[in-house]
């Protein structure tokens, strides 16, 4: 890890979009960053004023950008060593032919290239933290979190029943699970100067028995964490749980039946889902995470608006490298507010320009994002403390935030600063990023790591793995 160069750090002369209850925007804005917290934020002329005399560091940013870190809810870091190989099939051939022999075969020494890989995509487009969709080796995953300074939510990929299966996860109980994450989240949880936090992890619906799917939810309320999980993802999810389960819709009214929709629930995707049951994730504070990428690809249009309406909690998510192969949440942006403004014409008849605007957008990349991860005391605004519980006592944020440098082509002009961060910013304009005080990519460069050598490392380690996975991609045109 990169040490601390100073400990109080004075950035000003930027267009800062604060995120906080107001929406406060400077326009010509200031923040202090003492060690690891915001100390300061509000015009420039004012912070110059009452600390230039103080700061170890000033630094003008020229009128760019500066918003906290985006928040990926949803994203398998240890598939990146599989982007492409899943491409235009079934979910069924993607998932039982391609992904499980994958992720069966990997080593955790694989789990941790895998992690940098897609860690550093991850910081170009500007995220400072993410929640873990499901993996094999949380420990490969947490020691490559840890170099590359990123925030994270952790969860293995938790199974114990269900057809396809590798043998290797075949044989796993309930108990042996339940007891592996406890191990895990001894081991883990809190490290990494308190940027790791280990959740626990439901894969599907499909491959959880009652048992699994229970002491989840009682080891979670236990340790006082996260679940994270996919929730009906495609028809026919809810179909086999209305037969095998016995209830009147899907998977979102199985869980609601055992008291398993809890505001500590993180459900992917959530597709499939009526009127009735987005009460249910609403009345029970369930967080979504919206993967508009993977879900146009193979899922289906998710009823967001619906849910926003509703008061749900939605945030953004990429999922992993073989679902849609882009791990930019700059992209996500985007293609959320589109597809869901098209999305209307198939649910209403008509066209609504106005669905999900850019300021909803950002809301779900960053404070939505927080809040889905349970960390929105602490990550997901800049601002100076917030006051929590019921004795009001003040949480000064983590310093995670990035700079976006909008004169460039694809940007300029600005009419709209938060139109065209939603609209127009692609991950190119994304030229440093701060977690924990700390900068871990500046000037567009990753300061932790070496991309040449993680670049070259995943090359080899992701064809090992294919061969041992005996997974072949077949020809798509004439090879000579």
């Amino acid at each position: 890890m990169e040490a601390k160069t100073s400990s109080l750090i004075l950035l000003h002369n930027a267009t800062i979009v604060t995120m906080d209850p107001q929406s406060r925007v400077f326009r010509n804005g200031g923040i202090v960053i003492d060690e690891d917290k915001i100390k300061a934020i509000g015009q420039s002329l004012e912070i110059l004023h009452e600390f230039s005399a103080v700061a170890d560091q000033i630094i003008d940013l020229q009128g760019q950008v500066l918003l906290p870190g985006f928040i990926n809810t949803h994203v398998h870091t240890s598939q990146q060593l599989g982007r492409g190989i899943a491409d235009d099939v079934d979910l069924m051939t993607w998932l039982h032919h391609r992904i499980w022999p994958y992720e069966s075969n990997m080593t955790e020494e694989d789990s941790y290239v895998s992690t940098l890989l897609c860690g550093i995509e991850l910081i170009h487009s500007g995220v400072t933290c993410f929640a873990e969709a499901g993996g094999q080796h949380v420990s490969g995953m947490a020691r490559a979190v840890d170099l590359l300074g990123l925030r994270a939510c952790l969860v293995q990929s938790t199974m114990d029943s269900g057809q396809g299966l590798p043998e290797s996860w075949a044989i796993r109980t309930t108990d042996d699970c339940i007891q592996s994450q406890k191990e895990l989240y001894e081991k883990h949880h809190n490290t990494a100067d308190g940027r790791i936090r280990i959740w626990l992890g439901l894969r599907q619906i499909m491959n959880s028995t009652d048992s699994l799917l229970l002491k989840t939810r009682d080891t979670a309320k236990q340790l006082k964490t996260g679940i994270h999980m996919h929730v009906a993802e495609i028809p026919y999810e809810n179909q086999l749980v209305m037969d095998t389960r016995e209830v009147g819709h899907g998977t979102v009214t199985y869980l609601e039946k055992i008291e398993l929709l809890q505001k500590n629930l993180l459900a992917a995707h959530s597709v499939w889902v009526n009127d009735t049951e987005i009460g249910f994730l609403s009345r029970a504070g369930v967080k979504v995470s919206h993967c508009p990428a993977a879900a146009m690809r193979m899922l289906g249009f998710a009823p967001i608006k619906e849910m926003l309406d509703a008061g749900i909690c939605v945030s953004l998510g990429t999922d992993g490298a073989p679902s849609n192969n882009r791990m930019s949440i700059v992209d996500e942006m985007y293609l959320a507010s589109l597809i869901n403004k098209g999305r209307e014409v198939y649910a209403n008849g008509t066209t609504d320009p106005t669905a999900l605007p850019a300021e909803t957008i950002l809301k779900m990349a960053t404070i939505n994002g927080a809040e889905s991860v349970l960390w929105d005391n602490e990550i997901g605004s800049l601002v100076v403390g917030k006051k929590v519980g019921l004795s009001a006592q003040i949480i000064f944020p983590w310093a995670d935030m990035i700079i976006v440098n909008p004169f460039s082509w694809s940007m300029v002009p600005i009419h709209d600063c938060i139109s065209s961060l939603v609209y127009c910013m692609r991950s190119e304009n994304i030229i440093s990023v701060m977690c924990n005080g700390r900068w871990i990519m500046k000037n567009q460069k990753i300061l932790n790591v070496d991309e040449g050598e993680v670049i070259s490392m995943a090359k080899q380690a992701s064809s090992e793995l294919l061969k041992r996975a005996g997974i072949r991609i077949p020809n798509r045109m004439t090879l000579l």
